[in-house]
């Protein structure tokens, strides 16, 4: 579970809950926030998606997204060594090697590209190893690993260029917190994991 926070201040949750199904494992992601001023919600942001894993390899992925008003969604499975995705910017089939960009699954260090579990996009990127951080969260200390995705593609408009730095734990490589600057600061910090 991840607390989000927009210029420092707690607008949301993002939760992940994992469930064994008979061979396969099913993630089921939720996002939730709003952006308030003077007590008026300005922006309102869910969405909810589910991805299913065999033998640790992703096999099939929905979501749906309401962004403000907007429905954006992702559809994709895996057929003969490809993903096949239909999603709402983008149709079509990409390399197995391609991640889901939700961040928990630390093997999207070595992807050469992720897609959007918003829109299905195709996000080809650069990862730097920018060192090991000790980062306080609450009243916890994590020993991290430091990451830095961004974009390949310098023709991307600023507002669809991929700049985020994650931090997973050393020994467990669980995701810990996010962060990235799009009209202000945001941060994912983790909360808890059961």
């Amino acid at each position: 579970e991840f607390d989000i926070y927009r210029n420092n201040k707690h607008i949301g949750k993002h939760i992940f809950s994992f469930k064994k199904l008979n061979d396969e494992i099913a993630v089921e992601s939720e996002i939730y926030f709003e952006i308030k001023k003077l007590g008026v919600v300005l922006y309102k942001y869910h969405v909810k998606g589910t991805e299913y894993y065999k033998d640790g390899e992703l096999i099939k992925f929905n979501s749906k997204t309401n962004q403000n008003g907007k429905e954006k969604y992702v559809n994709l499975k895996l057929e003969d060594e490809k993903i096949v995705i239909d999603g709402s910017s983008f149709k079509g089939k990409v390399s197995s090697d391609y991640l889901l960009g939700t961040w928990w699954n630390h093997s999207i260090v070595e992807a050469p590209a992720q897609i959007s579990a918003v829109s299905g996009r195709i996000i080809k990127q650069k990862v730097e190893f920018l060192g090991k951080e000790k980062i306080k969260i609450g009243n916890k200390t994590y020993n991290t690993l430091h990451f830095n995705f961004s974009s390949t593609d310098k023709k991307l408009g600023k507002d669809k260029r991929l700049n985020t730095d994650v931090w997973y734990d050393e020994k467990t490589l669980n995701w810990v917190k996010a962060s990235f600057k799009k009209k202000g600061k945001w941060e994912y910090r983790l909360v808890s994991v059961d």
